[in-house]
């Protein structure tokens, strides 16, 4: 977590009320997690809201700017926007918990928050499954689908249309 204190957020010292914070994010902060990216080039500004409460804090966290992703079809690369927003409620207990979905405990003692985590989830939600060139048009996707293999539903419909033998079982399982 050593690594990580750059992204810590002392709320200790605050006043009750709302507090902005900054941060860059480039590949040197996505080297920090040790994990494959499906993505390169990151240039991410993030804007951290951060609303203090007397008996728990808000965090609103905001991320936008562009990832370079290789085209799923034409493995050309391409600048992807990033843009998303989180919003949690941070609560004070006896120790750390973020079994909760939108709501992370943290222990009474704990002076400062650390964001770097809500950051890369956030970034990393923000990746398509498919990823797309905005260079492949629409005739390109006609013909690659005109050329896939269909669904494996309609396969085995096919199938089960030209072999009466499997009707006549199903026939004799459905009056049972």
């Amino acid at each position: 977590m050593d690594k990580l204190r750059n992204y810590d957020i002392s709320f200790s010292g605050l006043k009750t009320g709302k507090h902005e914070f900054k941060f860059e994010i480039d590949k040197t902060f996505f080297q920090l997690f040790d994990t494959d990216q499906e993505f390169t080039n990151p240039k991410i500004a993030v804007d951290v809201l951060l609303d203090k409460h007397t008996t728990f804090l808000e965090f609103e966290i905001k991320t936008h700017g562009t990832v370079e992703l290789i085209c799923d079809i034409t493995n050309e690369a391409f600048d992807h926007p990033i843009e998303n927003e989180i919003k949690v409620l941070v609560k004070f207990g006896e120790e750390y918990d973020d079994s909760e979905e939108d709501v992370i405990t943290i222990p009474t003692t704990d002076h400062a928050f650390n964001v770097a985590h809500l950051i890369y989830e956030n970034v990393v939600l923000s990746i398509p499954m498919k990823k797309l060139s905005p260079n492949v048009s629409e005739e390109d996707l006609k013909i690659l689908d005109q050329f896939s293999p269909k669904d494996i539903e309609e396969t085995e419909e096919e199938e089960h249309e030209s072999d009466p033998r499997w009707d006549a079982l199903k026939k004799l399982k459905d009056k049972n």
